[in-house]
């Protein structure tokens, strides 16, 4: 087997072979979720630098690490645990050279519109910020001054970046992988962003520079140069595009960017080079939209930037059906039974995008995603996005996300297999445990063991695999174990969601609850909708208890309307109870008053990636 496979070398019934008397020598399969952020953005990126950030990727590593570091604002900061693995993932285009204009370069400075930005910079709070979303529509316009796409600064800002993640990489303790953000904004701010992320070192690394969108903006041609860079190399890529909310219907169009329609190998090749999706990050979450998923009580005012593009041009009827995940997965059932070939069967990531370097993604430890939004008075009431009268305030910036990755250990090369095999679920920042595997023999006495992962490799797939075909008169059967993060707050509920296209080409989903917390008081109606489980969150104190929901849940469940004739996909959703969102404990702590509109309370939850199912 080579690296995309489970464990190198290892065959799912030798995962757990007693050799003694110890019932853990032997195993081979992950043992733990190791968390990490796969967005990272430090001052490095012209958008964050031009923005005020000061840390650069060191400063984001150490911080990743767990090291107290001081923030752009002046303000110490911590996270409450450290990090397994981040990739700093600084925009390609320009990389480094906003720290020049910055600091004054002196050929820099010979550009007037530099020259300006560098003075405004200066200045920072809202002149700083004015610079920063003014380099972002020329960007998007391909109207940035030529000096800073210029190759001569690149070379060696890039060895720096890496010289940085081999620095700080420490096999089995902390990984630091190297990557960048390719930020193709297909002309006018329609966000088709994808971080590439690396599985090798430093050495393979600095033999090829980043793919700008100096060169391209669209994705064929990145896979098309990820290609020729293994090829070169000798070592391995993936890319992982960004949340599609801010796409304007382009992220997962049924077409190709040019407008040709798709191909099987179009679909093969998305499928090879993006085998993840970002499902959650600070603009919000791009599992579902309650426009395409009406039955789905947990994505209605859920973290939503629905309203425009980067540069906030407002949506056209049409464009959400093409931006949300699981209208996505649903699409390439449709794709795979028409071409043979699933454009988009992506696992579960997710990110902070943050721009201040800081991957602080708890509720009560939110350091903002720019250097203006860090911890203030004001923060909830700025203006976080502003193009003309369309505004995006500062309330609406989401704390998440963590990617989880079930890998055998914590290195650069079995993080990036478990990637690369979708072996990965996303959480809102939470670190929850969750275990999603499918199989066709899985029974209830499997969830009484305290190693459910035996059970659940022995007899299936884990998150992320493919069923085979059903034998006759079998249907799936799923096995979903799921823990609440020690410092967060118990669970709710585990739902598996499926979606299946029928042999007419119509599409559908539908939402199962399996297992919640309190089954002898909560009951499931006759709409089908499972009792709430309350809440205990005190918005004036930002505080709440565990006394409601439970710390752990698990379950055995078989799809009831099961049709093997049926493409079909899974994925497990997790709920945490109510907690306070940032915005109470910013609420308490400055002692200030949110308007009525912001929310103040949130549901923490986590996506496995889904588990496939092909007649």
């Amino acid at each position: 087997m080579g690296s995309d496979a489970y464990p190198p070398a290892a065959d799912p019934a030798t995962f757990h072979k007693v050799a003694g008397y110890s019932p853990y020598a032997g195993r081979r399969y992950p043992e733990r979720p190791l968390f990490g952020d796969q967005h990272v953005h430090t001052s490095w990126s012209g958008d964050a630098g031009m923005g005020g950030t000061t840390l650069g990727p060191e400063e984001a590593l150490r911080f990743a690490r767990g090291e107290e570091v001081v923030s752009t604002s002046g303000q110490p900061v911590r996270l409450s645990r450290p990090l397994d693995w981040i990739a700093v993932t600084d925009h390609s285009d320009g990389m480094g050279t906003i720290a020049m204009i910055r600091d004054g370069n002196a050929e820099m400075m010979t550009d007037p519109t530099l020259k300006r930005w560098h003075d405004l910079m200066a200045k920072g709070g809202a002149d700083a910020q004015a610079a920063m979303l003014e380099l972002i529509a020329a960007q998007t316009q391909k109207k940035l001054p030529q000096l800073i796409m210029d190759p001569r600064f690149a070379k060696t800002t890039w060895e720096r970046n890496n010289d940085f993640a081999e620095k700080y990489n420490e096999p089995g303790r902390f990984t630091a992988l190297i990557g960048y953000e390719w930020t193709s904004n297909a002309g006018g701010g329609d966000n088709l962003h994808r971080n590439v992320i690396y599985r090798d070192g430093k050495a393979k690394a600095d033999q090829v520079l980043p793919m700008t969108t100096f060169v391209s903006e669209n994705p064929e041609d990145l896979w098309a140069w990820m290609a020729n860079w293994e090829k070169q190399t000798g070592g391995r890529l993936l890319a992982i595009p960004h949340n599609g909310n801010l796409s304007n219907g382009r992220m997962f169009e049924l077409q190709t960017f040019k407008g040709g329609p798709i191909t099987r190998e179009w679909a093969e090749q998305r499928a090879k080079w993006e085998p993840l999706f970002e499902a959650i990050q600070y603009k919000g979450q791009s599992e579902a939209h309650p426009s395409l998923s009406p039955t789905d009580e947990f994505t209605a005012g859920y973290e939503l930037w629905d309203r425009g593009n980067l540069t906030l041009v407002p949506k056209k009827p049409g464009m959400i059906a093409h931006e949300y995940l699981r209208e996505a997965l649903k699409n390439g059932l449709l794709l795979d039974q028409q071409l043979g070939a699933n454009a988009f069967k992506y696992g579960m990531a997710a990110g902070t995008d943050t721009h201040n370097a800081l991957v602080a993604a708890e509720e009560d430890n939110f350091y903002g995603k720019f250097a203006s939004s860090e911890p203030s008075a004001e923060r909830a009431d700025e203006n976080a996005m502003k193009f003309g009268d369309r505004v995006v305030k500062g309330w609406e910036l989401t704390a998440a996300g963590y990617t989880a990755v079930w890998a055998t250990e914590n290195t650069r090369e079995a993080i990036w297999d478990a990637m690369k095999r979708k072996e990965t679920y996303a959480t809102t920042g939470s670190r929850m445990w969750l275990r999603f595997f499918g199989g066709y023999d899985f029974v209830a006495a499997d969830t009484t063991t305290r190693a459910p992962a035996i059970a659940g490799y022995r007899k299936g797939v884990p998150m992320g695999g493919d069923l085979q075909k059903a034998a006759a008169g079998k249907a799936p059967t799923f096995l979903v174990a799921a823990a609440r993060d020690p410092y967060g707050g118990n669970l709710d509920r585990v739902q598996v969601i499926k979606g299946w296209v029928d042999k007419a080409g119509k599409t559908h989903e539908k939402i199962f609850d399996v297992a919640w917390s309190n089954p002898e008081q909560r009951k499931v109606d006759a709409q089908g909708r499972l009792t709430p489980v309350g809440s205990t969150v005190d918005v004036a104190t930002a505080s709440w208890t565990n006394t409601i929901g439970t710390p752990e849940l698990i379950a055995v469940w078989k799809d009831p309307e099961f049709d093997p004739a049926a493409r079909a996909f899974y994925y497990a959703r997790v709920l945490e109870i109510p907690t306070p969102r940032w915005t109470a404990y910013d609420a308490a702590y400055f002692k200030v008053k949110m308007d009525p509109k912001v929310p103040t309370t949130t549901q923490e939850r986590a996506w496995s990636s889904p588990i496939w199912y092909t007649p």
